[in-house]
């Protein structure tokens, strides 16, 4: 067996510390499938001295010199696991630079810059892999930018982050609201103290632009993907799509299609949507993830499992340990970023989808007449119309509710045509607007 190949750590919470403990269980089956064994040259952490319980390492091996471990001559791959956006750029375009492969699970500065390690990746001669960047353990990545290489992926469509696939699968279960449901999943470790960046879907969001990029071999960053969170869905939302025979997710989507004037472009997006009970990704739940993939000739794809946590993410760091292990015993690296199709991003309001849109409205002659003539005006055919008594917001006498489902069309027109509505004197309130995907 040849030399061993020399890691650097940089990070040793949740996530590092699995990937310790994985390196010391598994140690002879990583060597048997390297051709050499795997060696932890130094940790980069913020403090020595805290206490990290059991773990199986020499305490001689923290540091808190992360460039300076990075820079070492004896170190060959370098695996970061801290997160954010600086120092951790700095770090990875270094090590990069210096011709060191680079194992990370940073979605956030992939998202915001990846081309900058891309390109020094492409300048040292190194291997960057992230695979535990997006959906934790699930093998989805790799299969992007290798197993489907030969085809032409046509949309992406995923639930990628296990809080809010927890909050909304909850809410869909018991009835609960929006508060209810995030105290719950705070409860049960599922939920940060501060949630806004699982909420308000920015987590989603920087998975988005990756999977996007590989998608369709063209830069996206997270400011590319229009956002929204999940914090206005409500119950009455959640009723409602029950009523149709929906569920509400918090999807990410990207597309490839052609525009108005028939160029071909990219449109990618994060928002809560209703999808049939039917759809494969409608019955994804707890704080589990999957990624529905549409292909030319593979058909539909479907990714699933734990995509978040301490171990499911250090198995996904590990696979890519392994094969940039084997790359560099080989003297070989793995393909470079493709990017070669540079399609521009789409803007949000030439995205095609639905609305279901629910109305407080007056209950008296010539009110649907009135609100379709909106939607009429802004060419967007209406697919179903339901009228009830008024609710809970509304609850007066001489009030109704008015449930309307819309074909497809462009989401400018859709939020313009629902800009109209809140206008008309016949409109008490716009309860609610909620996209619709999935077939419906």
């Amino acid at each position: 067996m040849t030399s061993p190949v020399r890691l650097a750590l940089l990070g040793c919470g949740t996530v590092g510390a699995e990937v310790v403990r994985l390196l010391h269980e598994q140690s002879t089956d990583l060597a048997a499938r390297i051709g050499a064994p795997l060696e932890i040259a130094g940790i980069a952490v913020r403090r020595i001295g805290r206490d990290r319980g059991d773990l199986p390492i020499d305490p001689a091996l923290f540091t808190t010199d992360a460039l300076g471990l990075i820079k070492r001559d004896d170190v060959d791959v370098v695996v970061e696991v801290v997160g954010g956006i600086e120092p951790a750029r700095g770090w990875l375009v270094e090590a990069l630079r210096a011709g060191k492969s680079v194992v990370t699970a940073n979605k956030a500065l992939l998202a915001e810059d990846g081309g900058a390690l891309h390109d020094a990746a492409v300048e040292g001669g190194g291997d960057l892999y992230y695979e535990a960047s997006v959906a934790g353990a699930i093998p989805l990545l790799r299969p992007l930018r290798e197993s489907l290489h030969g085809d032409r992926i046509t949309r992406v469509t995923g639930i990628v982050n296990g809080t809010t696939n927890f909050i909304l699968s909850a809410m869909h279960a018991t009835g609960a609201g929006f508060a209810e449901a995030l105290e719950e999943a705070t409860e049960l470790g599922y939920a940060e103290a501060d949630p806004t960046a699982d909420v308000e879907g920015f987590d989603a969001a920087a998975k988005a632009a990756i999977l996007a990029s590989l998608a369709f071999h063209t830069r996206v960053g997270a400011a590319d993907v229009h956002r929204e969170g999940i914090t206005e869905v409500t119950a009455a939302d959640v009723a409602s799509a029950k009523a149709m025979g929906c569920t509400i997710k918090l999807l990410c989507i990207a597309a490839r299609g052609a525009d108005g004037q028939g160029q071909e472009t990219v449109s990618v997006r994060v928002h809560p949507a209703m999808i049939p009970l039917t759809h494969p990704l409608a019955s994804v739940g707890d704080a589990f993830n999957a990624v529905f993939v549409e292909a030319e000739a593979a058909g539909q794809l479907m990714f699933y499992g734990r995509g978040a946590g301490g171990a499911p993410t250090a198995s996904a760091v590990l696979g890519d340990v392994v094969a940039v292990a084997r790359n560099r015993l080989a003297g070989v690296r793995a393909a470079s970023e493709s990017a070669y199709a540079d399609l521009p991003v789409r803007p949000m309001g030439e995205a095609l989808t639905r609305y279901h849109i629910s109305l407080d409205v007056a209950d008296r002659p010539g009110v649907l007449e009135s609100v379709a003539g909106v939607f009429a005006r802004h060419d967007v055919s209406i697919a179903t119309v339901r009228q009830g008594p008024a609710g809970g917001s509304a609850g007066g006498a001489g009030e109704a509710v008015l449930v309307i489902v819309t074909h497809v069309a462009p989401d400018a027109a859709l939020a313009a045509t629902v800009q109209e509505l809140r206008g008309l004197d016949i409109v008490r309130s716009v309860a609610s607007v909620l996209r619709v995907e999935g077939g419906l």
